[in-house]
């Protein structure tokens, strides 16, 4: 059986003292919800003493928590502190004070400006006094990641002793590496007494990006609760993400001997909440919560996944609340993901015809970031309309503005093979373009509409052509085309109207013969 680690967040308070991510109280209550839902142990709700209204939201937030999970308020090693956390959490069912004290030499020398034993001093009196206030303290030995090995277990041995139920190692500056921070947890696991009697936590930043690493090597060597927050958020670079410690937890349980309670198909939804309240974006590549976190460009990672899901997602989205994979049609995707794709859409193509498609695809694919599906409609459409046309567009060129008069270069070839080139001038470009058109194709036809759409959003989406021509008859023929360049989307367009009106013509002409 496996060690249960304890997950204690706290997005409310080390996360919101991230620069521009301060939260009100309603917004606070809001993500405090979300932690019930997440069934996180602990709630870090704030430092009373720090203003009005952070005491407050520790009020209301353990007056909203209940006895779902502990409510946790900070404080310095001072009296005044610790009363305000204790007035604060009268109400919470299950409260606990947080409270301590830098035990680094930078610490003690340039910010205390005390000395080790005046250290083990204040330690102790601050756990007295807020264990007189409260059954459940919690001690955090700010900058342990620094301290020495020896004097950090003095501390902490001394805080066990007054009656601490929860011990901090806070690697406060994100400056330990994985392996040295797991042999400081293991010193303390052997050389301080009782210390298997108490939770032994771990609260690590992120500095030098591996604030997740650090606390999963916590685990490794015996902490059992985490101190963590939604998104990574937290003062400078941040604190341990939630999402992706207790997913590492998750894939890796048999080696690390533990498990958390936490509910993770709550994450997306949490990190899409916490994000709209603080707006603090999250990456695009970020772990677990990221947009492209369940997204596939590559094609042989697309051939992979569409063979096995597992090839290349160790976690399936559903854990962890996202809606599916993502087989991101780019330049970069193969065969496989372009016919999985459009046998989504509901067409099939044997191969010779998958491959012209795809040929176009990647004409599209080099000039967008991502091709969607209404692309692929669009592209599987004109298809259609190329397969059978009598004549088809091999190039065309435009020069306009002003003061130039708008000129279009244009070749075209035509069922039998033989190509033909002309220029022509208009009032536009693609008025230029239509006259060289109607040149070489010599047919009678007056254009009688002409609109344009964009088939998705961006300023890269594909322009989607639809013109009607009448010819001297009085029938009206449609075309249609898409492109990236509107001068050709408009060209192929008009185009497929002629040749429409062309096979007609020789339609006609074939039954009277």
């Amino acid at each position: 059986m496996t060690r249960k680690i304890d997950i204690l967040d706290t997005t409310l308070r080390d996360g919101e003292q991230s620069p521009g991510a301060s939260m009100n109280t309603e917004e606070k209550l809001s993500v405090t919800r979300q932690l019930v839902r997440l069934n996180v142990d602990a709630i870090e709700a704030g430092f009373p003493v720090s203003s009005p209204g952070d005491f407050e939201s520790v009020q209301r937030i353990a007056e909203a928590v209940g006895d779902s999970a502990v409510v946790v308020a900070l404080t310095r090693a001072v009296e005044k502190d610790i009363d305000a956390a204790a007035a604060a959490l009268a109400t919470a069912a299950r409260p606990r004070i947080h409270t301590g004290l830098g035990v680094s030499p930078s610490h003690l020398r340039d910010k205390l400006r005390i000395s080790e034993d005046e250290c083990v001093e204040r330690a102790v009196h601050c756990v007295r006094y807020a264990r007189n206030l409260c059954d459940d303290v919690q001690f955090y030995a700010e900058d342990a990641g620094r301290a020495d090995y020896a004097f950090l277990a003095r501390v902490i041995q001394a805080v066990i002793f007054a009656g601490a139920t929860v011990v901090n190692i806070p690697d406060t500056t994100g400056y330990s590496l994985p392996d040295e921070f797991g042999r400081r947890i293991q010193y303390l696991k052997e050389h301080v007494d009782g210390i298997d009697t108490v939770t032994l936590s771990v609260h690590c930043h992120n500095d030098l990006g591996m604030a997740t690493a650090l606390s999963l090597a916590g685990v490794a060597a015996g902490a059992t609760q985490v101190e963590c927050t939604i998104n990574g958020l937290g003062e400078r670079a941040g604190n341990t993400a939630m999402e992706e410690v207790v997913m590492g937890i998750r894939m890796h349980e048999d080696e690390l001997g533990a498990h958390t309670d936490i509910n993770t198909r709550e994450f997306t939804r949490a990190s899409h909440l916490v994000s709209s309240i603080t707006g603090m974006g999250v990456q695009a590549n970020k772990a677990i919560v990221g947009a492209n976190a369940f997204a596939h460009s590559s094609g042989i990672h697309q051939d992979g996944v569409l063979k096995k899901r597992d090839t290349y997602e160790i976690i399936s989205p559903e854990e962890v609340g996202a809606d599916k994979s993502r087989i991101v049609l780019s330049a970069r995707s193969g065969h496989a993901a372009l016919k999985h794709r459009l046998e989504h859409l509901g067409y099939t193509f044997d191969p010779p015809a998958l491959d012209a498609l795809y040929e176009r695809f990647l004409e599209v694919a080099d000039r967008k970031k991502e091709v969607y599906d209404e692309d692929l409609e669009s592209l599987v459409a004109d298809q259609a309309r190329v397969t059978d046309a009598i004549y088809t567009l091999e190039a065309v060129q435009v020069s306009c503005g002003f003061p130039l008069t708008p000129t279009a270069t244009l070749t075209l070839r035509d069922d039998q093979g033989a190509t033909q080139t002309v220029c022509a001038f208009g009032t536009g470009p693609i008025d230029a373009a239509f006259k060289a058109v109607d040149e070489i194709m010599n047919v009678q036809g007056e254009l009688q509409e002409f609109s344009v759409n964009a088939v998705t959003h961006g300023i890269d989406a594909l322009g989607e052509v639809t013109v009607r021509v009448r010819c001297a008859e009085g029938d009206v023929f449609i075309g249609r085309a898409s492109d990236g360049d509107i001068i050709v989307s408009s060209t192929k367009a008009y185009l497929h109207a002629l040749n429409r009106m062309i096979s007609r013509d020789r339609a006609r002409k074939a039954k009277r013969a």
